[in-house]
C-alpha cells in the first residue's frame, strides 16, 4: 500500500484522537485494505506523539491548521531516531509531501521544508524536545505527575515500559488441552512461544504476534488471545490461589462488567457455573456472546448497569462476584496508545466514583462467606488500593485476602507479580483485590 495513502489515514486518526475520539472507533471506519497498515503506523505515531509535537513546536512555533499539523507530526514520528526505522528517511519525506498535496496542496511546500530541516538538525531538535517532560516521556504532564506521586521509585521505568510493543499472549482452553500440549501444536506450525508460568498455567506468550487465523484450532475454541495479567482473575475468584474452599459445582457467579468476555469465558473454561454476565452496553454484550459461542460455552447475558440492582437482580445471593470495573486503562497503554492522550485529569476521580458505586451496590448481593474479586486494568492507586481501602472503611463485614504475585498493584515491570523472572514488561498493569464477606 503506498505510504502516502496510509499517512493520510494515520493523520486522520491522530487528529481524531486529539479531538477526543477513540482510535478503536476510528479504525473501525477505516477502509478494510488500509486498516492493518493504518493501525500499525497509528500505534507507532501515538507512542511518539509527545516527542513529535515538541519537535514540531520547535521547528514551526506557529500552529498550522489541524489537518496539516496531524500529518506533519505523524511524519516526524516516523523520522524519529530508532534502531529499526519503519521507512527510509527520503521515503517518509517524499510520501508525506504527496499526502499533503492531496490533503492541503498549499501546505505541501511547508511540510517539505519542516521535514528536511528536521533531518538536517535532528540531534539538536530531539535534544530540545526531550527537555520537555511530555516530549521526553510521551505522556501528558498530569499523567506523569500522578505516576510520580503513586510510584516515586518506578515512575520512569513505567513510562518507558508503556512505550514498548506488548507481547501477544494466549489462553489455552482447559476444557480441551493443556498449555504444554498447545505449545507443541504451535511448534508444529512454526510459531515460537513459551509458557507464561505458574501464576497463569493456561497462558502462552508468543515470540512474535501472528493473526488469529494462524492459530491452530482458534475457530474451534482451543485458544483465545488474552494478556497474562487478565488471566489471573478467574483462578483468583474460583479459589485456586488461596485458602478458600473452591466454589461448589453450579455456583451462582456474577460477572458484573463482562464485555468483551475474556474473563467470563475463562471462568467457564475452568468450572461449571451458573453465571450471569452483565454489561451496561448492549452492543458490547454482543461481543461476549460471540466469544462464548466460539468457545462453546454458556452463560446468561443481560444488558444492565450493575449499580441499578433493582433492574436485574432476582434477589438470590451470589456465591462469587467478579467486578472488572471501568477504569482509566492506565495499565494497558502499550496495547491502546491513544488512551494516554484521551484521558483528562478529572477522569480519574469520576471513574473512582463509579467504581465505589459498583462496589457498594454489589456487596449486598453477595452471600455471607462469599468472595468478590475487584479488578482494574489501572496502575493509578486511586483506582486500586485506595479504592479498596475506602471500601473496607465503609463495610465492616469485608476482609481482604492477600495472594502473593496476584493481589495488589501489578506493574508492567520485570520484577513485579507474574513478570518476576519472565522478562521486562511481560504483562499489562493491573490491580486485584480479593474481598471475603464475613
Amino acid at each position: 500500500m503506498p505510504l502516502n495513502r496510509l499517512l493520510g489515514q494515520v493523520a486522520d486518526a491522530v487528529q481524531a484522537v486529539r479531538e477526543g475520539r477513540s482510535l478503536t472507533d476510528v479504525l473501525a471506519r477505516c477502509p478494510a485494505d488500509l486498516r492493518p497498515g493504518t493501525q500499525a503506523l497509528s500505534f507507532h505515531v501515538l507512542r511518539l506523539l509527545g516527542s513529535a509535537q515538541a519537535a514540531r513546536a520547535h521547528l514551526a512555533p506557529k500552529n498550522p491548521p489541524p489537518r496539516v499539523d496531524s500529518l506533519l507530526v505523524s511524519a516526524l514520528a516516523l523520522l524519529w531516531p530508532s534502531a529499526e526505522p519503519p521507512y527510509a528517511e527520503h521515503t517518509v519525506v517524499d510520501q508525506a509531501v504527496q499526502a499533503m498535496q492531496k490533503r492541503a496542496p498549499a501546505a505541501a511546500g511547508f511540510v517539505n521544508a519542516v521535514l528536511r530541516r528536521f533531518l538536517r538538525e535532528r540531534d539538536a531538535v530531539v535534544a530540545a524536545a526531550q527537555r520537555d517532560p511530555q516530549g521526553a516521556f510521551n505522556h501528558p504532564p498530569w499523567w506523569i505527575e500522578r505516576l510520580r506521586q503513586d510510584w516515586p521509585s518506578q515512575w520512569q521505568a513505567i513510562l518507558q515500559a508503556n512505550n514498548q510493543h506488548p507481547p501477544m499472549s494466549l489462553r489455552v482452553n482447559a476444557r480441551h488441552l493443556t498449555a504444554q500440549a498447545y505449545l507443541e501444536r504451535l511448534a508444529a506450525v512454526g510459531i515460537a512461544a513459551r509458557l507464561a508460568g505458574p501464576l497463569a498455567p493456561q497462558g502462552l506468550i508468543l515470540e512474535k504476534a501472528v493473526p488469529v487465523t494462524a492459530l491452530p484450532g482458534f475457530d474451534q475454541g482451543l485458544v483465545s488471545v488474552q494478556d497474562v495479567a487478565a488471566q489471573l482473575a478467574a483462578p483468583l475468584l474460583l479459589g485456586e490461589r488461596q485458602d478458600l474452599a473452591p466454589l461448589p459445582p453450579d455456583a451462582r457467579v456474577l460477572d458484573a462488567c463482562s464485555a468483551p468476555g475474556g474473563k467470563t469465558a475463562h471462568l467457564l473454561e475452568l468450572a461449571d457455573l451458573d453465571l450471569l454476565a452483565l454489561d451496561a452496553d448492549a452492543q458490547r454484550l454482543n461481543r461476549v456472546q460471540d466469544t462464548l459461542r466460539r468457545l462453546q460455552l454458556r452463560a446468561r447475558l443481560k444488558a444492565a448497569d450493575a449499580r441499578q440492582t433493582a433492574s436485574w437482580w432476582d434477589g438470590q445471593l451470589f456465591d462469587a462476584i467478579l467486578l472488572d470495573a471501568p477504569c482509566s486503562a492506565s495499565g494497558i497503554v502499550r496495547r491502546h496508545p491513544d488512551v494516554r492522550w484521551l484521558r483528562r485529569p478529572g477522569d480519574i476521580g469520576a471513574l473512582a466514583e463509579i467504581q465505589a458505586g459498583l462496589l457498594d451496590a454489589l456487596w449486598p448481593t453477595l452471600k455471607a462467606g462469599g468472595r468478590l474479586v475487584y479488578a482494574t486494568c489501572s496502575i493509578f492507586k486511586a483506582e486500586g488500593q485506595a479504592q479498596v481501602d475506602a471500601f473496607m472503611q465503609r463495610h465492616g463485614d469485608a476482609r481482604a485476602l492477600a495472594v502473593e504475585g496476584v493481589t495488589g498493584h501489578l506493574l508492567p515491570l520485570a520484577d513485579n507479580g507474574p513478570n518476576a523472572g519472565g522478562g521486562a514488561s511481560m504483562v499489562d498493569g493491573f490491580f486485584y483485590a480479593l474481598l471475603v464477606k464475613n
